[in-house]
């Protein structure tokens, strides 16, 4: 199992890094982006689509004209033939994989980091843009910032930077309290 997972990541990350270096030559990586970013957000949003272009019974020809009538007014020619490239490759299961794993080596290019952070309930505009500007000054890098909701956090927020985790929650300081006590010491 953990083989397949190790064959699947470089395999998603040659493609990855093609499309990355095929964007690059055609000063494109912009527009690359926008296009991945698309092409991505209709695939969650359609779970069926999956499905379909990893149909046996589907032709390969059937699943490229499908793409190229989907994706034709969204994506340029050479993402219409990237795309078709995956199918004729027997590659489009790792689709979302790839355009994910093209998603970060454009951000690293233009100094975008992606950052989640985690509270019990909906921060406020003006509480997420002084986050954002705050972890922007700290990385020196322009942030793309997500607020995910978790109710279990009960108060406070927890932030995810690349690998880096800031935990300032109330669940983070019960949990260390639980095992202070837990060990015999004083909370």
């Amino acid at each position: 199992m953990a083989s397949d997972s190790l064959k699947s990541s470089g395999i998603a990350e040659r493609y990855a890094q093609g499309l990355f270096e095929l964007a690059k030559e055609n000063n494109t990586i912009e527009k690359k982006k926008t296009q991945a970013e698309t092409i991505l957000e209709v695939f969650r949003g359609n779970p069926e689509l999956n499905v379909f272009l990893n149909a046996v019974k589907v032709t390969k020809e059937e699943k490229k004209d499908f793409i190229a009538s989907v994706f034709g007014q969204a994506a340029d020619i050479d993402m219409i033939h990237f795309l078709k490239l995956l199918i004729d490759k027997g590659r489009v299961y790792y689709l979302k994989e790839i355009l994910n794993n093209f998603l970060t080596l454009v951000n690293d290019s233009l100094g975008i980091q992606s950052a989640i952070v985690w509270s019990a309930r909906p921060l406020k505009q003006s509480d997420l843009k002084r986050i954002k500007e705050t972890l922007e000054k700290k990385t020196q890098k322009k942030i793309l910032l997500e607020n995910k909701i978790n109710s279990d956090l009960i108060a406070g927020i927890k932030v995810t930077v690349g690998n880096n985790v800031t935990d300032v929650t109330m669940k983070n300081k019960i949990d260390s309290m639980k095992e202070t006590l837990l060990r015999g010491g004083q909370a």
